[in-house]
C-alpha cells in the first residue's frame, strides 16, 4: 500500500507523517503541493503545520493548491484521506468536511499530551481502536477550536460522524469537545491532535497514535 503525504509551503509535520505511515505498514510517498499528480497512491495524509503561512485563514490558500484538485476528486471517489491539524483545517476549507477551525477560546497556542476518546471506530482511519477507547496523543494548535452551526453539530452527532472527542478538560473550546470528524462515507477524517507524534516509545507519549495508520492499511487491504 502507498500512502501519500502532501508537503505545502509551511508544512511542519510531513516528515513525521511519512515515518508514521511506514511504521503503520505502508510505503510513504512524498507529494508536492504544486503538482497535479497523486503518483498512484492508495490514500493521502494532509499533515500539520502552517500552510502558506496561515494567511487569510488556516488552510484557506492551501485548498487552492493544484494537488488539492486531485485530492478532492479522489476523496469524493472513496480514497481514504486524513487531515491532521492544519490538514483538518484544509479539509474544512475544501468542503470535504463540515464546520471550521477557529482561534482557541483562551487565545493562546497550546502544546500538550492530550487524552481523546474514539467515538467512531468504523472509519478507514480508526478501525484499529475500540469504540470509547481513550488515547493520549500530542495536541499543538493556536486555531484548533472546532465550530459549526447547531444543525450541523446535531447531524454529526446523529449520524455518528464525531470521530474523536477530547477527554477531560476541553483544551481549545471546541464545540461539544469535538477533536475530529468524518464525512458520510467514513473515508475522509479530520483530526486536530497529532497521531503521527505518538507512534513509538522513543519520543512522544507512547504509541497510541499508530492505530490511525494501521487502520487505513487494513482498510486498503480489505478493499
Amino acid at each position: 500500500m502507498k500512502i501519500g503525504v502532501v508537503t505545502f509551503p509551511g508544512s511542519l509535520d510531513d516528515v513525521d507523517a511519512r515515518r508514521a505511515v511506514a511504521l503503520g505498514g505502508a510505503e510513504p510517498v512524498a507529494l508536492w503541493h504544486g503538482d497535479h499528480d497523486l503518483r498512484g497512491v492508495d490514500a493521502v495524509v494532509l499533515p500539520g503545520g502552517f500552510s502558506y503561512g496561515d494567511y487569510l485563514r488556516c488552510g484557506a490558500i492551501a485548498r487552492f493548491a493544484p494537488v488539492m484538485t486531485e485530492v478532492v476528486t479522489a476523496a469524493r471517489g472513496g480514497m481514504p484521506v486524513l487531515g491532521i491539524c492544519n490538514g483538518f483545517q484544509i479539509l474544512c476549507e475544501s468542503h470535504l468536511l463540515p464546520g471550521a477551525l477557529i482561534r482557541n477560546d483562551h487565545r493562546k497556542f497550546g502544546c500538550l499530551d492530550q487524552r481523546i476518546s474514539i467515538e467512531n471506530n468504523a472509519t478507514a482511519w480508526t478501525s484499529a481502536y475500540a469504540a470509547g477507547q481513550e488515547l493520549t496523543i500530542v495536541l499543538k494548535n493556536g486555531e484548533g477550536s472546532y465550530v459549526a452551526d447547531q444543525h450541523t453539530l446535531d447531524l454529526l452527532e446523529g449520524e455518528g460522524r464525531v470521530v474523536a472527542r477530547y477527554a477531560g478538560a476541553n483544551p481549545n473550546g471546541s464545540q461539544r469537545a469535538i477533536a475530529g470528524v468524518t464525512n458520510e462515507a467514513g473515508n475522509v477524517v479530520g483530526l486536530m491532535p497529532h497521531p503521527e507524534h505518538a507512534v513509538e516509545d522513543l519520543c512522544g507519549p507512547g504509541t497510541d497514535g499508530l492505530g490511525f495508520f494501521a487502520s487505513v492499511v487494513a482498510a486498503l487491504q480489505a478493499a
